[in-house]
């Protein structure tokens, strides 16, 4: 599609797709992309054997919620840099929030903690591994995601691949919740976050290319 081409869909409304029918699609995506990653998972890494305890843990849920909301928010961001000419200004908000609030948490616990504890909840066990197995698992979701947002019209294609990638990452995070056993907010609050900022920087990077229309 050239310039020419995008201001007469734009000028017929014929370009245009209502946000719900945008979130439906995205929602299509990303349950394809949660089975591929769910697969990966199942194969590479396999369920944690404690599971049935942890989802009674607080932290667990935290956790989940964080990375949900996290996800929650970049869809938000992935469906307003769909739309040609859409506003983005309460995106930084949407984007922001979940991390405040993992951070505030994090902060606490890190005060109250011994000194020589600190380290350890910061680190965790797995923190070499933990950012590198999110973006493994985000790849399905992100083939999904991009796919339907090429078939739109998007015009500021780095945030775009940004927010996709920032989507996917979460949402892939979501699923790797279900293997990882760590329960620090302030290794959730760094490792996870960096997990899902791989693949948003790998979109932002391929943006001009993957979402050239």
């Amino acid at each position: 599609m050239k310039t020419e081409d995008l201001i007469t869909l734009l000028a017929t409304g014929a370009g245009a797709v209502e946000a719900p029918a945008l979130g439906q699609r995205y929602a299509t995506a990303i349950g394809w992309g949660v089975l591929g990653a769910s697969l990966l998972m199942l194969l590479l890494l396999q369920i944690r054997q404690d599971l049935g305890q942890a989802i009674w843990l607080p932290m667990f849920w935290v956790k989940m919620g964080f990375v949900a909301c996290l996800a929650a928010g970049g869809l938000f961001a992935t469906i307003r840099l769909s739309r040609p000419g859409a506003k983005i200004d309460w995106v930084p908000v949407a984007l922001g929030l979940p991390v405040l609030g993992i951070w505030s948490i994090a902060a606490v616990v890190l005060m109250e903690a011994e000194p020589m504890e600190r380290s350890k909840l910061f680190f965790g066990e797995t923190w070499k591994s933990c950012p590198l197995l999110i973006a493994m698992l985000s790849v399905p979701v992100f083939a999904a995601v991009i796919r339907v947002m090429k078939e739109l019209a998007p015009t500021r294609l780095r945030l775009a691949g940004f927010a996709a990638g920032l989507l996917s990452g979460s949402v892939a995070a979501v699923v790797y919740c279900l293997h990882c056993p760590e329960m620090g907010a302030p290794f959730i609050g760094f490792w996870y976050l960096l997990g899902a900022l791989i693949p948003a920087g790998v979109g932002a990077l391929l943006g001009n290319t993957v979402l050239r229309w």
